[in-house]
Protein backbone atom coordinates (compact mmCIF):
# COMPACT_ATOMS: atom_id res chain seq x y z
CA UNK A 1 0.00 0.00 0.00
CA UNK A 2 1.61 3.71 -1.18
CA UNK A 3 2.27 6.13 1.88
CA UNK A 4 -0.60 8.02 0.46
CA UNK A 5 -3.19 5.70 0.44
CA UNK A 6 -2.01 4.75 3.93
CA UNK A 7 -2.60 7.97 4.93
CA UNK A 8 -5.84 8.04 3.57
CA UNK A 9 -7.14 4.97 4.72
CA UNK A 10 -5.63 5.99 8.34
CA UNK A 11 -8.20 9.44 8.22
CA UNK A 12 -11.01 7.51 6.87
CA UNK A 13 -10.39 4.96 10.02
CA UNK A 14 -10.48 8.34 12.25
CA UNK A 15 -13.07 9.96 11.13
CA UNK A 16 -15.25 6.57 11.68
CA UNK A 17 -13.79 6.13 15.14
CA UNK A 18 -15.38 9.78 15.83
CA UNK A 19 -18.67 9.42 14.49
CA UNK A 20 -18.66 5.94 17.07
CA UNK A 21 -16.87 6.99 19.75
CA UNK A 22 -20.15 8.84 21.16
CA UNK A 23 -22.56 6.08 20.93
CA UNK A 24 -20.41 3.60 22.02
CA UNK A 25 -19.36 5.43 25.06
CA UNK A 26 -22.93 5.79 26.33
CA UNK A 27 -23.25 1.97 25.85
CA UNK A 28 -19.86 1.36 27.97
CA UNK A 29 -21.14 2.13 31.35
CA UNK A 30 -19.76 0.52 34.59
CA UNK A 31 -22.11 -2.06 36.12
CA UNK A 32 -22.72 -1.16 39.53
CA UNK A 33 -20.37 -2.33 42.22
CA UNK A 34 -20.51 -5.63 44.42
CA UNK A 35 -23.59 -5.31 46.93
CA UNK A 36 -24.65 -8.86 48.89
CA UNK A 37 -27.51 -9.50 51.40
CA UNK A 38 -30.90 -7.60 51.19
CA UNK A 39 -30.26 -5.81 48.01
CA UNK A 40 -33.98 -5.87 46.68
CA UNK A 41 -34.70 -1.98 46.81
CA UNK A 42 -36.82 -0.13 44.34
CA UNK A 43 -36.54 4.72 45.04
CA UNK A 44 -33.33 3.92 47.44
CA UNK A 45 -32.34 6.80 49.99
CA UNK A 46 -29.24 7.01 52.26
CA UNK A 47 -27.60 8.47 54.96
CA UNK A 48 -24.29 8.00 57.01
CA UNK A 49 -24.95 7.79 60.18
CA UNK A 50 -22.56 9.18 62.77
CA UNK A 51 -20.87 5.27 63.47
CA UNK A 52 -20.04 5.32 60.02
CA UNK A 53 -23.11 2.57 58.89
CA UNK A 54 -25.55 3.23 56.31
CA UNK A 55 -28.86 3.62 56.78
CA UNK A 56 -31.37 2.93 53.66
CA UNK A 57 -35.13 4.01 53.11
CA UNK A 58 -36.91 2.53 50.07
CA UNK A 59 -40.66 2.50 48.52
CA UNK A 60 -42.35 -0.06 50.67
CA UNK A 61 -45.77 -0.73 52.99
CA UNK A 62 -44.83 1.86 55.70
CA UNK A 63 -41.61 2.58 54.26
CA UNK A 64 -38.69 -0.26 54.58
CA UNK A 65 -35.50 0.10 55.83
CA UNK A 66 -31.68 -1.36 55.02
CA UNK A 67 -28.76 -1.14 57.13
CA UNK A 68 -24.68 -1.67 56.25
CA UNK A 69 -21.88 -1.15 58.22
CA UNK A 70 -19.76 -1.30 55.19
CA UNK A 71 -22.08 -0.25 52.31
CA UNK A 72 -21.45 -3.71 50.76
CA UNK A 73 -23.35 -6.56 52.97
CA UNK A 74 -26.97 -5.03 53.15
CA UNK A 75 -29.51 -6.61 55.61
CA UNK A 76 -33.70 -5.66 55.96
CA UNK A 77 -34.46 -3.17 58.95
CA UNK A 78 -38.14 -3.45 59.53
CA UNK A 79 -39.72 -0.23 58.54
CA UNK A 80 -40.30 3.21 59.25
CA UNK A 81 -44.24 2.77 60.63
CA UNK A 82 -44.31 -0.97 61.73
CA UNK A 83 -48.05 -0.04 62.82
CA UNK A 84 -49.17 1.32 59.91
CA UNK A 85 -49.63 5.25 59.00
CA UNK A 86 -53.46 5.74 58.55
CA UNK A 87 -52.61 9.43 58.00
CA UNK A 88 -51.72 8.47 54.54
CA UNK A 89 -54.01 6.18 53.23
CA UNK A 90 -56.59 9.24 51.50
CA UNK A 91 -53.97 9.55 49.22
CA UNK A 92 -52.90 5.75 48.39
CA UNK A 93 -56.71 4.32 47.95
CA UNK A 94 -56.29 2.32 51.46
CA UNK A 95 -53.08 0.52 50.27
CA UNK A 96 -49.91 0.63 52.64
CA UNK A 97 -46.98 1.00 50.63
CA UNK A 98 -45.85 4.42 50.89
CA UNK A 99 -43.17 5.89 47.73
CA UNK A 100 -39.82 7.22 47.36
CA UNK A 101 -38.28 7.91 50.66
CA UNK A 102 -35.89 11.10 51.44
CA UNK A 103 -33.62 10.51 54.55
CA UNK A 104 -31.38 12.46 55.75
CA UNK A 105 -29.59 13.60 59.16
CA UNK A 106 -29.34 17.18 60.47
CA UNK A 107 -28.70 18.51 63.98
CA UNK A 108 -28.34 15.28 65.62
CA UNK A 109 -32.17 13.69 64.01
CA UNK A 110 -32.75 11.83 60.84
CA UNK A 111 -35.46 13.59 58.40
CA UNK A 112 -37.10 11.48 56.32
CA UNK A 113 -39.91 12.97 53.89
CA UNK A 114 -42.00 10.51 52.07
CA UNK A 115 -44.99 10.51 49.17
CA UNK A 116 -48.38 8.82 48.95
CA UNK A 117 -50.02 8.65 46.32
CA UNK A 118 -51.49 6.02 43.62
CA UNK A 119 -49.81 5.18 40.15
CA UNK A 120 -50.81 7.59 37.22
CA UNK A 121 -52.44 9.70 39.78
CA UNK A 122 -51.83 13.18 40.88
CA UNK A 123 -53.93 12.87 43.79
CA UNK A 124 -50.38 13.03 46.09
CA UNK A 125 -48.64 14.35 49.38
CA UNK A 126 -45.82 14.62 51.09
CA UNK A 127 -45.12 14.20 54.76
CA UNK A 128 -42.54 14.75 56.88
CA UNK A 129 -41.27 12.07 60.14
CA UNK A 130 -38.56 12.40 62.20
CA UNK A 131 -36.14 10.29 64.73
CA UNK A 132 -33.49 10.40 67.22
CA UNK A 133 -32.01 6.81 66.02
CA UNK A 134 -33.43 6.19 62.33
CA UNK A 135 -34.67 2.99 63.34
CA UNK A 136 -37.54 1.05 62.38
CA UNK A 137 -40.64 2.31 65.25
CA UNK A 138 -38.51 5.22 66.93
CA UNK A 139 -40.06 7.73 63.92
CA UNK A 140 -42.99 10.35 64.57
CA UNK A 141 -44.72 11.83 61.77
CA UNK A 142 -44.47 15.49 61.60
CA UNK A 143 -47.24 16.37 59.01
CA UNK A 144 -48.19 17.63 55.34
CA UNK A 145 -45.98 19.39 54.06
CA UNK A 146 -47.18 19.64 50.80
CA UNK A 147 -50.21 17.93 48.54
CA UNK A 148 -51.56 17.84 44.91
CA UNK A 149 -55.19 17.70 43.77
CA UNK A 150 -55.97 16.39 40.12
CA UNK A 151 -56.79 19.62 39.10
CA UNK A 152 -53.24 20.86 39.69
CA UNK A 153 -50.37 21.21 37.10
CA UNK A 154 -47.95 19.39 39.66
CA UNK A 155 -47.28 16.21 41.57
CA UNK A 156 -46.25 16.04 45.18
CA UNK A 157 -43.94 13.16 45.13
CA UNK A 158 -40.39 12.02 45.10
CA UNK A 159 -39.08 14.41 47.70
CA UNK A 160 -35.72 15.93 48.41
CA UNK A 161 -34.01 17.31 50.78
CA UNK A 162 -31.42 19.99 50.09
CA UNK A 163 -29.91 22.63 52.78
CA UNK A 164 -27.85 25.41 50.77
CA UNK A 165 -24.63 27.05 51.76
CA UNK A 166 -26.72 29.64 53.47
CA UNK A 167 -28.09 27.43 55.51
CA UNK A 168 -32.04 27.68 54.13
CA UNK A 169 -33.84 24.19 53.54
CA UNK A 170 -35.50 23.65 50.43
CA UNK A 171 -37.48 20.56 49.13
CA UNK A 172 -37.21 19.78 45.36
CA UNK A 173 -40.14 17.38 44.22
CA UNK A 174 -41.91 16.17 41.47
CA UNK A 175 -43.00 13.86 38.38
CA UNK A 176 -44.29 14.01 34.78
CA UNK A 177 -47.29 16.26 34.30
CA UNK A 178 -45.47 19.86 34.41
CA UNK A 179 -42.39 18.34 35.81
CA UNK A 180 -39.89 19.02 39.01
CA UNK A 181 -40.87 22.14 41.38
CA UNK A 182 -38.73 23.66 44.31
CA UNK A 183 -40.38 25.12 47.68
CA UNK A 184 -39.07 26.37 50.35
CA UNK A 185 -39.09 24.81 54.30
CA UNK A 186 -38.48 26.22 57.24
CA UNK A 187 -35.29 24.70 59.31
CA UNK A 188 -37.11 25.00 62.52
CA UNK A 189 -39.94 22.84 61.65
CA UNK A 190 -39.28 21.03 58.29
CA UNK A 191 -42.96 22.13 56.99
CA UNK A 192 -43.32 24.72 53.97
CA UNK A 193 -42.41 28.12 54.54
CA UNK A 194 -44.47 30.65 52.39
CA UNK A 195 -46.57 29.73 49.20
CA UNK A 196 -43.53 29.78 46.55
CA UNK A 197 -43.38 27.11 43.34
CA UNK A 198 -40.08 27.32 41.32
CA UNK A 199 -40.09 25.35 38.28
CA UNK A 200 -36.83 23.73 38.20
CA UNK A 201 -36.78 21.05 35.09
CA UNK A 202 -39.69 19.48 32.96
CA UNK A 203 -40.33 18.28 29.79
CA UNK A 204 -43.55 19.23 28.45
CA UNK A 205 -45.53 16.92 30.28
CA UNK A 206 -43.30 14.16 29.67
CA UNK A 207 -41.26 11.80 31.69
CA UNK A 208 -39.36 13.05 34.25
CA UNK A 209 -39.57 12.67 38.06
CA UNK A 210 -37.25 11.59 41.36
CA UNK A 211 -34.86 14.72 41.59
CA UNK A 212 -32.07 15.44 43.69
CA UNK A 213 -30.06 18.09 44.09
CA UNK A 214 -26.34 17.93 46.11
CA UNK A 215 -23.75 21.32 46.17
CA UNK A 216 -20.41 20.30 44.86
CA UNK A 217 -17.93 23.44 44.39
CA UNK A 218 -19.76 26.44 42.93
CA UNK A 219 -22.53 24.41 41.55
CA UNK A 220 -25.74 22.82 42.75
CA UNK A 221 -25.66 20.05 40.38
CA UNK A 222 -29.62 18.23 40.09
CA UNK A 223 -29.77 14.87 39.31
CA UNK A 224 -33.59 13.08 37.80
CA UNK A 225 -34.81 10.37 36.26
CA UNK A 226 -35.66 10.56 32.38
CA UNK A 227 -38.52 8.08 31.02
CA UNK A 228 -40.13 4.85 32.62
CA UNK A 229 -39.78 2.99 35.63
CA UNK A 230 -41.61 0.19 37.20
CA UNK A 231 -41.53 -2.24 34.34
CA UNK A 232 -39.18 -4.95 34.61
CA UNK A 233 -36.90 -5.19 32.45
CA UNK A 234 -38.32 -3.61 29.78
CA UNK A 235 -37.67 -0.34 32.05
CA UNK A 236 -36.65 2.85 30.19
CA UNK A 237 -35.29 4.96 33.34
CA UNK A 238 -31.88 6.87 32.58
CA UNK A 239 -30.27 9.28 35.09
CA UNK A 240 -29.77 12.99 33.58
CA UNK A 241 -27.90 15.92 35.55
CA UNK A 242 -28.13 19.86 34.90
CA UNK A 243 -26.16 22.25 37.36
CA UNK A 244 -26.47 25.81 38.41
CA UNK A 245 -24.84 28.18 40.62
CA UNK A 246 -27.95 28.92 42.44
CA UNK A 247 -30.28 26.22 44.32
CA UNK A 248 -33.37 27.94 42.41
CA UNK A 249 -31.92 27.78 38.77
CA UNK A 250 -31.70 28.45 36.36
CA UNK A 251 -30.19 24.07 36.02
CA UNK A 252 -29.01 24.03 32.45
CA UNK A 253 -26.98 20.71 31.17
CA UNK A 254 -23.67 20.78 29.26
CA UNK A 255 -24.81 21.93 26.25
CA UNK A 256 -26.38 24.44 27.88
CA UNK A 257 -30.20 23.30 27.47
CA UNK A 258 -32.05 24.40 30.27
CA UNK A 259 -33.28 21.81 32.11
CA UNK A 260 -37.08 23.09 32.45
CA UNK A 261 -37.05 22.79 28.74
CA UNK A 262 -35.86 18.96 28.64
CA UNK A 263 -32.53 19.37 29.09
CA UNK A 264 -30.00 17.11 30.96
CA UNK A 265 -26.72 15.32 30.20
CA UNK A 266 -27.15 11.44 30.55
CA UNK A 267 -24.60 9.74 33.05
CA UNK A 268 -26.08 6.38 32.98
CA UNK A 269 -28.55 3.99 31.02
CA UNK A 270 -29.33 0.84 30.72
CA UNK A 271 -27.08 -1.71 29.66
CA UNK A 272 -26.42 -5.42 29.41
CA UNK A 273 -28.65 -7.02 32.32
CA UNK A 274 -28.60 -3.60 34.14
CA UNK A 275 -31.88 -2.38 33.50
CA UNK A 276 -33.83 0.81 33.50
CA UNK A 277 -31.06 2.34 36.50
CA UNK A 278 -32.53 5.82 38.44
CA UNK A 279 -34.34 7.16 41.26
CA UNK A 280 -30.76 8.03 42.19
CA UNK A 281 -29.74 9.59 45.14
CA UNK A 282 -25.98 10.77 46.24
CA UNK A 283 -24.25 10.48 48.95
CA UNK A 284 -20.99 12.81 49.53
CA UNK A 285 -18.45 11.82 51.27
CA UNK A 286 -14.46 12.52 52.30
CA UNK A 287 -14.06 9.13 49.97
CA UNK A 288 -15.71 10.32 46.95
CA UNK A 289 -19.21 10.85 46.13
CA UNK A 290 -21.78 7.89 45.42
CA UNK A 291 -24.36 6.92 43.09
CA UNK A 292 -27.46 4.77 44.60
CA UNK A 293 -30.08 3.90 42.43
CA UNK A 294 -32.02 0.66 41.37
CA UNK A 295 -32.00 -0.96 38.26
CA UNK A 296 -34.20 -3.98 37.22
CA UNK A 297 -32.60 -7.56 36.93
CA UNK A 298 -33.28 -9.81 33.25
CA UNK A 299 -35.82 -11.44 35.64
CA UNK A 300 -37.72 -8.00 36.84
CA UNK A 301 -35.96 -7.50 40.07
CA UNK A 302 -35.87 -4.28 41.51
CA UNK A 303 -31.83 -3.90 42.97
CA UNK A 304 -29.46 -1.81 44.51
CA UNK A 305 -27.30 -0.22 42.62
CA UNK A 306 -23.67 1.63 43.62
CA UNK A 307 -20.98 3.77 41.87
CA UNK A 308 -18.83 6.32 42.39
CA UNK A 309 -19.19 9.29 40.53
CA UNK A 310 -15.67 11.11 39.03
CA UNK A 311 -15.60 14.34 37.42
CA UNK A 312 -13.65 16.05 34.34
CA UNK A 313 -11.87 19.03 34.49
CA UNK A 314 -15.29 21.09 33.47
CA UNK A 315 -16.72 19.69 36.67
CA UNK A 316 -19.39 17.50 34.68
CA UNK A 317 -19.75 13.82 36.66
CA UNK A 318 -19.50 10.42 35.37
CA UNK A 319 -19.97 7.10 36.40
CA UNK A 320 -17.40 4.94 37.36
Amino acid sequence: MSAARSRFVAVILFATALLVTPAAAAAAYPNPARVTGDIGVHDPSVVKRPDGSYLVAYTGDNIALKTSADRVAFRNAGSVFPGGAPWTTAYTGGGRSLWAPDISYHNGQYFLYYSASTFGSNRSAIFLATSPTGNSGTWTNRGLVIESRSSDNFNAIDPNLIVDEAGRWWLDFGSFWSGIKLIQLNPATGLRQGSGLTAIAGRGGGAIEAPFIVKRGQYYYQYVSFDLCCRGASSTYRVMVGRSTSVTGPYADRNGIAMTSGGGTEILAGHGSIHGPGHQAVLPGSDGDLLFYHYYANNGASLLGINRLTYDAAGWPSVA
